[in-house]
C-alpha cells in the first residue's frame, strides 16, 4: 500500500542518538565517583563505618570543649632572695644557695672563689667512708659509726685523720669533685683534710650531694643527714641560727672554723642542708678577731638574704 512503513519502526534521528550517549555518560560518570579508589572517587564521600567529614565554613572552630592539659604546678619560692648584700664585714665573705629542686644556684658575685675548709670537709670524710664500705659489702663496727658520730656532731679532729688515712687522703678529695660535680675545688697542697680548697658555691653542692644519696650512697645516706642535724657545742652556730628555733632542728649542718697563722687569718664556714634547699657560707678575716666574730657572721648573712618573714 503506498505510503505504509515497513515493520511499524521510525528511523533514529542523530538528535536521539546524542541524548542517550549524554545519558550513558553521566550514569558513568557517577558510578566512578562511587567507585572506592577510583580517581574520581568524591573527597567528600563517606566510606563504610566512618562519619562524613564536615565541611569548613570558614568559621573558627569552637574548641571550649576540648580537654585543657593540666597545668604545670609551680614551685614554692626559697626562703632566700636573690640579692646582692653588702654588710660591714671585715675581711672577705662569700654566699651561695642552691635549689635541690631545679638546680639553680644563686649567690654572691664572689661565690665562687675559694677558701680552706676546715673541719666543714669531715661531712664529706664520713660520707666517702661510709659508701666506700657499703660498695666493698661492708658494714662498719659499732665502735666506728661511733667514731663517725663524734666527727659529725663533736668534729673529733683525730678520728677525722684516722678516716682520711683510711680513705686514701687527697683521693677522696679527688672523688669528691668527681661525685659531687664540683668546679672550684681541690685538695691541698700538702694533702691534708683542713686545707682543702672549697668555694662557697661548691659548698652548696657538696650539701646537694650529700642530701641527694651520691656522698653517702642509698645506705648511710639517713644516718648521715640525721648524724648532721644532731651538731652540738661549739661547731653549732651559723646557718641554721638564722631560722626560727623550731625549724633548726630540721636543718642539717657542718661547719668548720680555724685559725691559720701562716696566713694570719681565721677561716670560719658554714653548710647547711634544708628541706629543699642547700647552702654555704664563708668568711675570712684577721686573725687577732677571734673565733665568735666569724661565727655570728655566718648567721649575719644568711639573715641578710633569707626573705621577710622567713
Amino acid at each position: 500500500m503506498a505510503g505504509s512503513r515497513r515493520g511499524g519502526r521510525r528511523n533514529a534521528t542523530p538528535l536521539t542518538l546524542a541524548a542517550v550517549a549524554a545519558i550513558l555518560i553521566g550514569v558513568v560518570l557517577v558510578a566512578l565517583r562511587l567507585l572506592p579508589g577510583s580517581p574520581l572517587q568524591s573527597a567528600a564521600a563517606s566510606h563504610w563505618g566512618e562519619p562524613t567529614p564536615d565541611r569548613s565554613t570558614g568559621q573558627p572552630t569552637d574548641r571550649s570543649n576540648r580537654p585543657k592539659p593540666a597545668p604545670t604546678p609551680s614551685l614554692e619560692p626559697l626562703p632566700f632572695a636573690d640579692q646582692q648584700i653588702d654588710l660591714d664585714i671585715k675581711g672577705w665573705y662569700a654566699w651561695s644557695v642552691l635549689d635541690t629542686r631545679t638546680g639553680e644556684i644563686i649567690g654572691s658575685e664572689n661565690m665562687d672563689e675559694t677558701s680552706t675548709t676546715a673541719s666543714l670537709i669531715k661531712s664529706w670524710i664520713v660520707a666517702d667512708y661510709l659508701r666506700k664500705a657499703a660498695e666493698a659489702g661492708q658494714t662498719p663496727s659499732d665502735a666506728k659509726l661511733a667514731d663517725a658520730t663524734r666527727i659529725i656532731r663533736d668534729s673529733d679532729n683525730t678520728r677525722a685523720e684516722q678516716f682520711y688515712n683510711s680513705i686514701g687522703r687527697s683521693a677522696s678529695i679527688k672523688r669528691m669533685v668527681s661525685i659531687c660535680g664540683t668546679t672550684d675545688s681541690s685538695p691541698a697542697a700538702d694533702g691534708g683534710w683542713s686545707r682543702t680548697n672549697l668555694s662557697p658555691r661548691d659548698t652548696a653542692r657538696l650539701g646537694a650531694c650529700i642530701k641527694d644519696g651520691r656522698a653517702a650512697g642509698p645506705k648511710w645516706t639517713k644516718w648521715l643527714l640525721n648524724e648532721m642535724r644532731q651538731v652540738r657545742g661549739t661547731g653549732d652556730f651559723g646557718i641554721r641560727k638564722a631560722f626560727p628555733i623550731a625549724e633548726r632542728k630540721t636543718i642539717a649542718i657542718k661547719n668548720g672554723w680555724v685559725d691559720r697563722t701562716r696566713e694570719q687569718e681565721m677561716h670560719i664556714n658554714c653548710l647547711a642542708i634544708g628541706d629543699n634547699w642547700t647552702m654555704g657560707v664563708m668568711v675570712r678575716y684577721p686573725v687577732g678577731m677571734g673565733y665568735e666574730y666569724g661565727m655570728k657572721n655566718c648567721q649575719k648573712i644568711t639573715e641578710a638574704v633569707l626573705r621577710s618573714g622567713t
